[in-house]
């Protein structure tokens, strides 16, 4: 099957613009893409945008803003995870022949909704009952700290350690350090998580332009290629809280198909939407064994100076969580490290993951998680 690469990524700032539209806030970061593919409306086959809240056909909607009519667009929904699902289509049909270049575009406005938790399916027997995915997550911390020992400490420094990096990212909503009193004193929000473990809502866009064909060596020295891409859906049934099955089985087969293991990852972009999520999904992606995440965190294995940095980029809880934007944006943080243009780390790492989940749906572990491999070639 044919080699897929990443050609340009753009993204905007992510926050909250209320007085903007949907297609304002995609095309800046398409157009972004784009330029920096250096790519001609002519080459771009097809388009694909994941998004959730954006109405009717938001593919076709931003492609007529782009000048990229006439061509196939496809209009990609699963939750968190909607854009990193788009990407997953777009290789797909690369990889298959069926075209040669896409444009991936993620996008998403909260901001339009003013404030609180997600809108999730009324019909959805858990959420009849009232549950809400802090209090989900809330429960799974809950489990996790009575069946591994770990601290509260534990979950709000995963917090600090992602504003920490959020502060560096000029595309990041909240660009401030939290330090772990003020974590931990910040407004409660379900026991044992508080405010500031719980990502923000807001608006963001990011694009990628993805080819079979290799990228010119005068743009992109370090050509980053889409070595992996897995997306499976989770299982109904029975299930530990304190374990995250379809992570580890998505991640087994994006190793697989890379050709890596976990020992391998020098940049990691993964779904902390809480900061217990963070600590699961160490141990769900084999970066230690159960319960042993903490210790992870506290050895600083996943700081920027670390091994396995995680979240360089500030996740979820600094960048924020414009559902339908995360996929790509973790796609181009990863990209940016991997090519050099991003230079938070210690080190420039060759290989990198991105991981994301989606779906709060009843009697499911996750409806949908997805995992890109990337590394320079």
């Amino acid at each position: 099957m044919a080699e897929v690469y990443l050609h340009g990524t753009g993204i905007i700032p992510f926050g909250r613009y209320p007085d903007r539209t949907l297609e304002q806030l995609a095309v800046p970061a398409a157009w972004d893409a784009l330029a920096a593919s250096a790519a001609s409306s002519t080459d771009i086959d097809a388009v694909y945008c994941g998004n959730v809240y954006g109405g009717m056909l938001p593919a076709q909607r931003i492609a007529a803003g782009l000048g990229l009519t006439g061509r196939p667009a496809y209009n990609v929904e699963a939750a968190c995870s909607s854009s990193a699902v788009a990407l997953h289509l777009a290789v797909g049909a690369i990889r298959a022949g069926e075209l040669d270049t896409a444009l991936v575009i993620g996008v998403e406005q909260l901001s339009v909704f003013g404030g609180g938790t997600l809108r999730l399916n009324a019909t959805d027997p858990d959420v009849a009952q009232g549950l809400t995915m802090p209090a989900v997550y809330a429960m799974r911390a809950q489990r996790y700290l009575r069946a591994t020992g770990a601290t509260v400490e534990d979950l709000a420094a995963v917090s600090v350690k992602n504003h920490a990096n959020g502060a560096l990212n000029p595309n990041a909503q909240f660009r401030r350090l939290t330090p772990l009193d003020e974590v931990l004193k910040s407004r409660p929000i379900a026991d044992p998580l508080t405010l500031l473990q719980c990502c923000g809502s807001g608006d963001g866009a990011a694009a990628v332009v993805v080819s079979r064909h290799r990228p010119d060596a005068r743009t992109w020295p370090r050509a980053v290629q889409v070595t992996a891409s897995v997306v499976d859906s989770g299982t109904v049934g029975a299930h530990d809280m304190t374990r995250e099955d379809l992570t580890t089985r998505v991640a087994g087969q994006a190793y697989a198909a890379a050709g890596i293991g976990p020992q391998d990852l020098g940049v990691i972009e993964l779904h902390d939407a809480f900061t217990i999520a963070e600590l699961l999904y160490y141990e769900a992606l084999g970066l230690c064994g159960y319960g042993e995440a903490p210790g992870l965190l506290r050895e600083g294995v996943t700081e920027r100076s670390g091994r396995h940095p995680v979240n360089a980029g500030g996740g979820l809880l600094s960048r924020g969580h414009p559902l339908g934007a995360t996929g790509i944006a973790q796609v181009v943080e990863v990209a940016g490290h991997l090519r050099g243009s991003t230079t938070t780390l210690e080190h420039r790492p060759s290989v990198g993951l991105t991981h994301c989940t989606g779906g709060g749906i009843s009697g499911y572990d996750h409806a949908v998680c997805s995992v890109h491999v990337l590394a320079v070639n």
